[in-house]
C-alpha cells in the first residue's frame, strides 16, 4: 500500500474512520433507494444509474478534507483539489466563526487554504507542525496578521488536552 504523503509527514488520524462513514452512508442511501424504487415497481436500469450517481454525489459531499503537514508545509486535500501553504512563510491567519468555524491560512507566495480547527485539536502532530511553522514565520517577520488567532487556538487545544489527561487519569 502506497502512502499518499511524503515520509516524515503527519496526517489526520481520524480521516479513515470519517471516510469510511461517508462511504457507508452513501452505500446505505444507494441500497435504500434501490429497495424503495424496486418495491414501488418502477426500478429500471436508467433509474438505478440515477441512484448510483446520487449516491456518488452523497459520498463526495460527506467525504472529509484530508489534512497533512510536514516541516514547513500544511496541505488540505478534497476530492477536487489539493491546497498547500508554507507554514514557515505565512502572511495572514484568520478564523471565521458561525455555524462551522474555519481557519484561513495565507502564505507570502499567494497560496491559501481553509481548514476546520477541530482537526488541529484532534491531531497533536498536525498542530505541532503548524505551530513550529508559525514560530518560524513570526521569527522571519512574514506573519503580520493572525498571531493572536493562533495563540487563542493554541490555548484552547492545550486546555482540551489537559482536560483529556485529567479525565483519563480519573482526576476530573
Amino acid at each position: 500500500m502506497r502512502r499518499s504523503e511524503p515520509p516524515g509527514s503527519a496526517g489526520d488520524r481520524h480521516w479513515r474512520g470519517s471516510a469510511r462513514l461517508a462511504v457507508s452512508c452513501s452505500l446505505l442511501f444507494f441500497a435504500l433507494s434501490l429497495l424503495v424504487d424496486w418495491d414501488a415497481g418502477s426500478l429500471t436500469p436508467l433509474r438505478a444509474l440515477l441512484w448510483a450517481t446520487l449516491s456518488g454525489t452523497v459520498c463526495t459531499v460527506l467525504l472529509p478534507q484530508r489534512v497533512s503537514a510536514g516541516p514547513g508545509w500544511l496541505a488540505v486535500r478534497t476530492p477536487w483539489r489539493r491546497r498547500i501553504v508554507r507554514t514557515d512563510a505565512l502572511s495572514a491567519v484568520r478564523q471565521y466563526g458561525g455555524v462551522s468555524s474555519h481557519l484561513v491560512l495565507r502564505d507570502i507566495y499567494g497560496h491559501r487554504l481553509e481548514l476546520d480547527p477541530r482537526i488541529l485539536a484532534a491531531n497533536p502532530l498536525l498542530w505541532h507542525e503548524l505551530d513550529t511553522g508559525v514560530r518560524r514565520s513570526v521569527e522571519r517577520g512574514t506573519l503580520r496578521h493572525g498571531v493572536e488567532v493562533l495563540d487563542r487556538l493554541g490555548r484552547h487545544i492545550d486546555e482540551e488536552t489537559v482536560q483529556e489527561v485529567l479525565r483519563a487519569s480519573g482526576l476530573s
